[in-house]
């Protein structure tokens, strides 16, 4: 993996570029110091020359500027350039193991002691290293949580400290436990209060109704290596109730790291508290719910009877780092399990932290873990097994200059470590030649100070030399404020006073120069802005800063902005210009020219070269028309193209011969691009017209056949669904076989009711 890119920091004042690398402007000379201390605040680089005859009486030569600008001018060695410096006051080795020989401490952090001189926007780096060492002293402080919800927990680590001692004894052979519990402050709304709830809150309760009154914490075995003890302690214990969720075990935490003394932490060991509990604990603030509005004090609290005393006067706290968070079976059968991960995962990290860093102060790291690789901006290793070294790269910088013999200090720790280092920080923004002074020197016409070059002079004194006085004639200095002659005298925009022009002040800007023939502010402008805010207007012209060009600067050179797809700048059709792609390939368009119909594409520029390679593919090697055309191309020649990189674009075209050629291309970030090329073309046999006229035919007939037979399939399922609904209604019909519904008789019988007389005989309906 490659080294990461180091960051780019912001320099002092806003000046986010070197000086070096500032086309035409000058930094130094350009921030108009009048000192030796003005000039070391302006940039790193600039540096103060403090010879006497510095510069000419003609042109002002600016004692503030680059160091080699100042040799050139003939300041010689006599400038004043002061620079950030490192010192390791106290190195110990790193400790290999945690059981050291008596006496001598275990060192897992190196160095111990540093202190860094700083010049304001100039950084300075040290080195440190942090090991975590084998069979390093373990103090484990074991704080539970004893509200009634924990009961079931309660009964099942009785036996703890026996198991979790033999597993801990995996890990270090000297190992050590304590154990303390806590439940929540014993006021309203966090516990019942009622005078019958006193001594026993669990009055009424059905489920349990005896427990002992509420409590904050309370220390119950100091670390021991004494299994046994611990195991007792435990089993004497009752839970408590509580009224609302959350607990009080912050309160419980803080004391038990601040009280070192009575939980007998060990200076060369490792810390671990577990905390176990059901609920989420109360956070800061929260004691104003029962009228705590005293913040704590971070001081140990712990009473006689070891009990925290100040549980009900101080208001919460909050937790403090290096934590590491597990989920707790209902039952409490995982902690062993737990705290075995929590101490490995703990052990298989360094974190730095800073302690009591000054606000005028950057500090920036880069950390190199087991792997070798440099991560910057990262103060951070993990996954480092018990022995593995983290080193860490620390660059301190000064923003600004605090007043004279400041002192800072501050400390870097390695969370969950007991080993720190402590840097000192001094400022150096003082010039030594600002220690010797000169009163009434004879170089400032006995009235000024000599200082680091320069005159001070007295009141009612002015001249470089304090050899003039306000009031008194000055024509005879008048031509030496002239840029030329028959010019006007400073430019007309200032005052010349003793052979020197005093440029007037303006609301534009800044007006300056030995005849007051320059300034900040009119140089061309782009949409408004100066030098389109990619420059320094100095003396008219517009000193770009570097990315930048053009008379306004609003010319990038960042071709970046042009780079198309294939990585070509802009698609090589067109040229980059202020960072946006002008086309010049005819029908080319689009922000890298990326489109063009009209265009031919990347195979057919290339198959030229490959044509030439095959039509000289038993030529030298050399052949000068193949190497004028393939000048841009590495050539591969192959026997099978094989398409395994997803980048490469396969192309093929038709020969003389009607055989197939094949190549790939591949863009290379030089510019260039590799060609795979078969060495020679896919040909195939010529087609049998007599084949090609059997198979047609063939494939004719077999069509018609299948159309056929579909055709009768279908006629039959028809007739098939036709036969079978005649003899659905046939079965159906309600006649027998033999009659014919159709037919009816031709004799017919009609009864008619009527009587008459004949022959005196009465007929009724018959007649004889």
């Amino acid at each position: 993996m490659p080294r990461a890119p180091a960051p780019l920091y912001a320099c002092l004042l806003g000046l986010c570029a070197l000086v070096s690398r500032l086309s035409g402007l000058n930094i130094c000379t350009s921030g108009s110091a009048t000192s030796c201390e003005e000039c070391l605040l302006i940039h790193p680089k600039c540096a103060w020359c403090s010879k006497e005859d510095f510069g000419s009486l003609r042109s002002v030569t600016s004692r503030c500027d680059l160091r080699a600008n100042l040799v050139r001018n003939g300041c010689g060695g006599e400038f004043e350039s002061p620079v950030s410096s490192t010192q390791v006051l106290r190195s110990q080795p790193l400790s290999s193991k945690g059981s050291s020989p008596a006496g001598s401490d275990v060192i897992q952090m190196t160095p111990q002691e540093v202190t860094v001189n700083l010049r304001p926007g100039e950084q300075t780096t040290f080195q440190l290293q942090v090991r975590q060492v084998e069979d390093y002293p373990v103090d484990l402080y074991y704080l539970m949580d004893l509200s009634l919800s924990m009961k079931d927990d309660l009964d099942n680590i009785r036996s703890l400290g026996t198991k979790l001692a033999e597993e801990m004894r995996k890990l270090t052979s000297n190992f050590r436990l304590g154990f303390g519990s806590f439940v929540d402050k014993n006021i309203s709304p966090f516990s019942y209060t009622a005078p019958r709830y006193q001594t026993n809150p669990c009055i009424g309760y059905k489920l349990f109704p005896n427990c002992v009154p509420s409590f904050g914490f309370r220390h119950l075995l100091p670390l021991t290596d004494r299994v046994d003890s611990f195991n007792e302690e435990v089993r004497k214990q009752r839970v408590s109730r509580n009224r609302d969720a959350p607990e009080g075990g912050f309160d419980a935490v803080l004391q038990a790291a601040v009280c070192k003394e009575k939980i007998g932490w060990r200076k060369d060991a490792l810390h671990l508290l577990v905390f176990t509990t059901d609920d989420v604990p109360h956070i800061a603030l929260d004691g104003k719910l029962g009228g705590l509005v005293q913040p704590h004090d971070g001081q140990c609290h712990l009473n006689e009877a070891n009990e925290y005393s100040a549980s009900n006067q101080m208001n919460f706290t909050a937790l403090i780092p290096g934590t590491t968070v597990e989920i707790l079976h209902g039952d409490s059968k995982n902690i062993i399990q737990l705290i075995i991960n929590a101490y490995n995962s703990i052990r298989s990290k360094v974190e730095l932290s800073v302690w009591d860093q000054p606000e005028d102060l950057n500090l920036f790291f880069t950390a190199t873990c087991q792997d070798g690789v440099s991560y910057p901006g990262q103060r951070k290793c993990e996954g480092l097994k018990i022995g593995d070294t983290a080193s860490f790269e620390v660059s301190v910088e000064a923003r600004s200059c605090p007043g004279k013999h400041t002192q800072h200090t501050f400390t870097l720790r390695p969370v969950g470590f007991r080993d720190s280092l402590e840097v000192g920080v001094t400022y150096n923004c003082r010039c030594s030649c600002s220690e010797v002074l000169e009163p009434d020197s004879a170089r400032c016409s006995g009235n000024g100070t000599y200082v680091c070059g320069l005159c001070e002079c007295n009141p009612s004194y002015l001249g470089t030399r304090c050899e003039c006085q306000e009031g008194e004639s000055q024509s005879g200095y008048q031509n030496l404020c002239r840029e030329a002659e028959g010019k006007p005298l400073c430019s007309g925009r200032g005052q010349c006073s003793c052979n020197q022009c005093s440029c007037f002040e303006s609301e534009f800007g800044k007006i300056y120069g030995p005849f007051c023939e320059c300034d900040n502010f009119s140089c061309a402008r782009n949409k408004g802005i100066l030098c389109s805010g990619h420059g320094e207007c100095h003396c008219g012209e517009c000193k770009c800063h570097a990315g930048y060009i053009g008379d306004n600067c609003n010319c990038s050179t960042d071709i970046s902005t042009c780079q198309a797809r294939d990585g070509q700048i802009c698609s090589d059709r067109g040229h980059c210009v202020c960072g946006q792609c002008q086309c010049t390939e005819p029908g080319a368009f689009g922000e890298t020219c990326e489109k063009c119909p009209t265009c031919p594409d990347a195979c057919s520029t290339k198959r030229d070269c490959v044509e030439c390679l095959l039509l000289h593919s038993g030529s030298s090697a050399d052949n000068q028309t193949c190497q004028n055309l393939c000048k841009d191309e590495v050539i591969t020649r192959v026997d099978t193209i094989v398409k395994d990189d997803q980048e490469a674009v396969l192309c093929f075209y038709k020969t003389a011969k009607d055989c197939v050629m094949m190549f790939t291309y591949t863009e290379l970030p030089s510019g260039k691009s590799n060609l795979t090329v078969l060495r020679e073309p896919e040909c195939g046999t010529a087609p049998n017209a007599m084949t090609i006229l059997l198979v047609v035919v063939g494939s004719i007939l077999l069509v018609g056949i299948a159309l056929l037979a579909i055709w009768k399939l279908l006629v039959t399922i028809h007739d098939r669904r036709e036969f079978a609904k005649f003899q659905s209604e046939r079965s159906r019909a309600r006649y027998e076989m033999a009659s014919n519904p159709l037919y009816r008789k031709p004799i017919s019988t009609h009864t008619v009711d009527f009587t008459f007389n004949k022959f005196n005989k009465s007929y009724n309906g018959t007649v004889d």
